[in-house]
């Protein structure tokens, strides 16, 4: 488990991340760094889904593909 202080840490890069474009997966990676702080088995999995729940299945799905192309 990581200290109170890491996770914090990995919250604020996240809150820094939510300000650049959507769909160059800057936000992705920072959301899953702190999922995986705050204690997650498949932090990618979590990210995923909270992802899908903002921004629909076929929109997500887009930049999930546009991501893997990278």
């Amino acid at each position: 488990m990581s200290t109170l202080a890491e996770r914090r840490a990995a919250r604020r890069q996240y809150q820094k991340a939510k300000r650049k474009p959507v769909g160059e997966g800057s936000r992705f990676r920072a959301l899953e760094k702190s999922a995986k702080l705050g204690g997650a088995k498949n932090p990618a999995a979590v990210a995923a889904a909270i992802g899908r729940k903002k921004y629909g299945k076929k929109r997500f799905q887009k930049m999930a593909a546009k991501g893997k192309k990278k």
